[in-house]
């Protein structure tokens, strides 16, 4: 597909687009919240990003409740910062 892009200074930019074909199955379809057969590039990484964060996120609340860390108050977190920062201090004075 041929694209033709008119700058401020009245330059014409002519570049090629190239058409990519990608299956999935309804379930990811579905999952990924897909509502057009057709997405530009940028819309599809879109999706599968914002979808990627969603399944760290839940790794890491799966995790951090194995570890028995997913219960800590901001106060806790903020002590255990100032822990490691004065241990790394001592160790490498500024």
């Amino acid at each position: 597909m041929k694209c033709v892009l008119l700058c401020k200074t009245s330059c014409v930019i002519i570049y090629y687009m190239k058409t990519l074909n990608v299956a999935i199955s309804d379930v990811e379809y579905t999952k990924f919240g897909i509502t057009n057969n057709v997405l530009s590039f940028s819309d599809f990484v879109d999706i599968i990003s914002k979808e990627l964060m969603r399944e760290n996120m839940e790794t890491a609340i799966t995790q951090a409740d194995m570890c028995g860390i997913s219960s800590m108050t901001m106060e806790d977190i903020t002590s255990e910062v100032q822990a490691v920062r004065s241990n790394a201090n001592m160790i490498f004075p500024t």
